[in-house]
């Protein structure tokens, strides 16, 4: 359970975990959260078919951190005889990114989605960044179906609205976004900059946390005459 007991996501949109030459600001606070002096620290990377090369590269950016980091496969079958018990002893769970749509099928064929669920109300600490981002809300903007962006609606939706990341950094997520909210395909939202994270906190969001001084956030929304409309929230910068 977290530090102050109570229920923590942190959703990044996406982009390298900065810095790269010290621990990564995010994962800092994330541990900082746990409480603990050394948290059980679990990655997952399921978005990426558990693509044995990002699971070493993440076991190499936290081998600096206190966290004991260990991470669950589910290709070709779980490296876990009961990845229930094994998720839900940990205090720490990040999501890596990719396909969205690909990860949240497999973990339904497998009930992660029902153990994430029990981890948010245990109080262990989710994070992700990009497809983990997207996973926690009602779905968001993903190239999980090609190479044109499209809606994705089959998020976990334990936090209310759409999640878009990567919103500085490709060109067609914004206006995709925003065309989106205001059609109704997707529910309003949040878009983050990489390097911006949405951290809520029990099912309302706390503030937004950045591992870059140039990261931005917004909310978006539908306008009720068939547009949307977009605020920026203010970003707190994790570094110095």
């Amino acid at each position: 359970m977290a530090a102050d007991g109570r229920r923590h996501v942190l959703a990044i949109g996406g982009g390298m975990l900065m810095p790269r030459e010290a621990i990564p600001l995010q994962i800092q606070l994330a541990i900082e959260l746990s409480g603990k002096p050394q948290p059980r620290l679990c990655v997952l990377n399921q978005a990426v078919g558990d693509d044995p090369g990002t699971n070493l590269r993440f076991y190499d950016r936290l081998a600096d951190t206190p966290a004991r980091v260990r991470h669950l496969a589910l290709f070709p079958m779980p490296n876990v005889s009961d990845p229930e018990d094994f998720l839900l002893s940990q205090d720490i769970i990040f999501v890596g990114g990719g396909s969205v749509a690909n990860m949240a099928a497999v973990w339904r064929v497998h009930g992660i989605d029902a153990i994430m669920r029990k981890a948010w109300h245990a109080g262990i600490i989710l994070a992700g960044s990009s497809a983990g981002g997207i996973c926690w809300f009602e779905g968001g903007t993903t190239d999980s179906f090609g190479i044109k962006l499209r809606p994705f609606t089959d998020g976990l939706g334990m936090l209310t609205g759409s999640f878009c990341p990567h919103y500085n950094s490709e060109p067609e997520r914004r206006p995709l976004y925003q065309r989106l909210v205001a059609e109704g395909a997707l529910p309003g939202g949040l878009a983050c900059d990489d390097g911006a994270g949405a951290h809520f906190v029990d099912d309302a969001l706390a503030e937004v946390v950045a591992d870059r001084p140039d990261a931005g956030a917004y909310r978006v929304d539908p306008d009720g005459a068939g547009g949307f409309a977009e605020t920026a929230i203010p970003v707190r910068f994790l570094g110095a």
